[in-house]
Parts: structure tokens; sequence; C-alpha cells
């Protein structure tokens, strides 16, 4: 077992991106996002290895070492990343998933191909992982590798956590390869959810489905026992608490702020373009505002981020077209010279520059239709400790179960939406304060080392 690691990621891509150099070499950097930050010093400590994708179709690396970690490039081929991560990951299981928000597309060979990069997935796992190792295996892309590893692996401990929602009986019922899931995710001791109501839709389809007994929150399984649980996913507040206090973040604020034309409101969403997120929700609602008079020229700004997300899944172009049809005519009918109600940005933004967007905004609108979590709200609460900023988020949200002192909204009532952003606007400071620590005091608590560090010891235990 020489060479093996102890400690396993493995999740469909590694925690680092390309990037070419000002001399044109390339070179890697570690990811942004909250899974990176949250695991990348436990495995540092751990010495642990990463398993995943490399982000280039039909690319073979070597495993290599970046910022303490080992990595260890598992290849896709061009037709794998269209069938396997386009096709049934994302067309197939991401809505199913999010509540049939759009319809689900059931093909035999993504099915197949999905399955078939599973196998290499575990494969590697496997051969990497030594005697006895801890393996944690992410999301929705990966769930029959729990099972498919344990085969080949016994020896080894073995968990998986789902980042976005698990649906209920009903919805997961409609899947042509419903038992195959359940017993990939099966091969897990522990099946970690953002919600305790996930953990309960997977016990019950352990039930219905499969005819497993279970007791409170373990599924028995054969010999074995399976344990399902909520472990809430967060955000690294102490980092975003230091970095919004850096003066040049509050004078990046105060220039963004500056650049609007100092309006009285600024509100800002900020999103992966996806049809899940409530873009257009919460667009016709400040529409609507603007048409009816509710807010006066120049009163608010409706600063939109949509970073770009699967342009090659038809859903998503479509989403595209609509929503930038959609802002030119909101802005078309109520921009004033030199101004408009809605800034719409399609491309991505440094961690600076949302730093400061999010200290800049004053209500921030988080409306997804359905969400396993939703960082970004607590994002924007994690950077303001001046106790200003008003937090409109759906209900549909996993992040509505903990941060009940925002201004929550059911994004499909678009006249409730129009109300929640107006009382959201016209809060008293104190009112928004009194509801910011109230926030600030949950995501301080509950942060993104505390989640990784109880899924890890429930896991081990």
């Amino acid at each position: 077992m020489a060479g093996r690691s102890s400690f396993l990621i493995v999740a469909n891509r590694l925690p680092v991106d390309r990037t070419i150099e000002s001399d044109g070499t390339a070179a890697w950097r570690r990811s942004p996002g909250g899974l990176v930050t949250a695991i990348a010093p436990v495995m540092q400590r751990r010495q642990g290895a990463w398993l995943g994708w490399p982000g280039a179709p039909d690319e073979k690396l070597e495993p290599f070492e970046q910022d303490g970690m080992s990595l260890i490039p598992i290849p896709l081929s061009a037709e794998e990343v269209e069938l396997y991560y386009e096709g049934f990951s994302n067309a197939t299981l991401w809505p199913l998933y999010h509540d049939v928000v759009a319809p689900p597309v059931f093909e035999r060979r993504m099915w197949e191909t999905y399955r078939r990069v599973n196998e290499r997935f575990a494969e590697a796992a496997a051969e990497a992982a030594e005697e006895g190792a801890v393996v944690w295996v992410q999301d929705y892309q990966l769930q029959l590798v729990p099972a498919m590893l344990r085969r080949r692996r016994p020896d080894l401990r073995i968990g998986f956590f789902l980042h976005i929602p698990f649906p209920p009986v009903e919805l997961y019922w409609r899947l042509p390869w419903r038992t195959e899931l359940l017993e990939g995710l099966l091969g897990a001791d522990l099946v970690g959810f953002q919600l305790p109501g996930g953990a309960s839709n997977f016990i019950r389809l352990c039930r219905r489905l499969l005819g497993l007994s279970y007791k409170g929150n373990e599924v028995y399984y054969g010999d074995r026992v399976v344990t399902a649980q909520a472990f809430p996913i967060s955000v690294d507040f102490s980092e975003l608490d230091v970095l919004v206090r850096e003066p040049h973040i509050v004078q990046r604020a105060k220039e963004i702020r500056a650049e609007l034309g100092d309006p009285e409101h600024v509100l800002l969403g900020v999103d992966r373009l996806d049809y899940t997120k409530g873009i257009g929700q919460r667009l016709e609602a400040f529409g609507e505002l603007l048409t009816e008079a509710t807010l006066g020229p120049g009163e608010a700004v409706f600063v939109q981020i949509a970073t770009p997300s699967r342009e090659r899944v038809d859903e998503y172009r479509r989403l595209r077209d609509d929503i930038e049809l959609q802002v030119g005519r909101i802005n078309g009918e109520h921009s004033a010279l030199g101004a408009q109600p809605i800034q719409y940005f399609h491309q991505s933004h440094s961690r600076d520059e949302l730093a400061a967007l999010y200290l800049a905004a004053d209500v921030m609108v988080v409306t997804p239709l359905r969400d396993g979590m939703n960082l970004v709200a607590k994002e924007y609460v994690s950077c303001h400790h001046d106790l200003r900023g008003a937090l409109v988020l759906s209900e549909f949200a996993g992040a509505a179960d903990e941060l009940r002192q925002a201004y929550l909204v059911n994004p499909y009532d678009v006249e409730g939406l129009k109300r929640t952003m107006m009382t959201a606007m016209r809060a008293t400071p104190h009112e928004v304060a009194r509801r910011m620590r109230a926030l600030r005091r949950r995501v301080s608590t509950y942060d993104v080392d505390r989640w990784a560090s109880e899924f890890l010891t429930a896991l081990e235990s």
C-alpha cells in the first residue's frame, strides 16, 4: 500500500483551475468556492489526495502536487463530457432533483456513460486508498461510486455528501435507473444531505423501493448499517469578514455606488445562470415596481451577476436568451440617458469584486425556485459587519431553514416578491441591524469548518 493515501476526496472536478501566465505558460491555481475552502485545510493536515476531472476533455495528466494537496486527474473524453456531465448529470439528475423546474431527459446512452465514468472514478479511488482509508465522495455526478468502491475495497470508510436537494419519492420514482442509483448511495457508511428533509426522503425510498428496514436515521442494508444525516454546508465566515474590512474593498464598494449613480437603494443578485435560480421572477418583480411607479426614476438600481454555466446545454442557452430579452425590455422602458435601472453582467467576477458588491448592496435578492443550500445568501451576511443590508431569501433555498431572520419570500408569487422587496428597502436601520445581527450569529457559528468537521467526525465514529 506504499504511496497511497489515508484520506481521499472524490469529486467531479479537481480543486484547481488552469491559468495562463503572462509569459504564456500554463499554471494551476486553487478554485474558488466553499467546497475547496472547506476541505483543502483538512487534506493538507491529513496529507490526503483529491481525485477529479481537470476540466479539459481528452486530456491525460499524471498526478501532481498543488497547494500541499496531492491531485489525481481522472480523464474524460469529449463524448463523456457530453453524455455523463452535460447529459445524465445536468440534463437528467439536476432538473429532477430540483423539483422538475425543467423537464428531465431520460436517455440510455447518457446513463451508460454515467455508469462507465463512475466506474473509472471508483477504480482510481480503490487504487489510491491505503488500507482502512477514509474516502469522501462528493455530489450527484458520482452517486454510483460508493457501491462500486465498496465492492473493490470493503476495508474503506466511505462517506457521500449531496450538495443539491434530494427529491421526494414521487419525483425520484420517475427515474428508470432509480434502483441502481439508490443502491449506489447505499455503498457509503454515511450519506449526508443539506437538510433533514433530504435524509428523510432517502430513508423513505430505501423502505419503499428496496424494502429495507430502518430505525431513526439508520438504514439496515445486508450486514451493514448506513446512516443518513443532514449537514448544512456553509461559508468561510472569518475569511469574508476580514476581507470586507480591507481598505481597498471598502473603497471599491463606494466606487460601485458612485458608478451606479448613487441611488437610494442598490439591489443585488449573484447567481450561476441557471433555471433554478429564479432570476426571471426577481427581474419581473423589479420591472413591475418601476412600471407601477412604486419605485421612482433613479431611486433603485438592480445589479444582476449571471455567471456563465453549462452553455452547451439547450435549456441554458434558451434561459440566457430569455433573461437578456427581459433585461433589454425593462431597461428600454425605464432607462434615462446614461442610467439603466438594471445592470446585467453575464460574466464571472473576482472574489474581491464580489465582496465589494456585497458590501455596496442594500438588498440582496436570492430567489431560487429550488436550491440545496445557496451559499451566496451566507456570503452576503458574512460581508456585513456594519449590520447594514437586508437579505430577501426564497423559502425554497436550503439556507431558509437556518436564516429565519431574512425576508423570506415565495419566488413564484410575484406580487408577494414585490411587497417583500419594498419592505426590505423601506425597513428602518434599527430593523435591518436587528435582523442582520441574528443572521451573522448563525453563519459565524455554523461555518464551513464546522460543516466539514461534523461530517468527518460522524463518518469516522
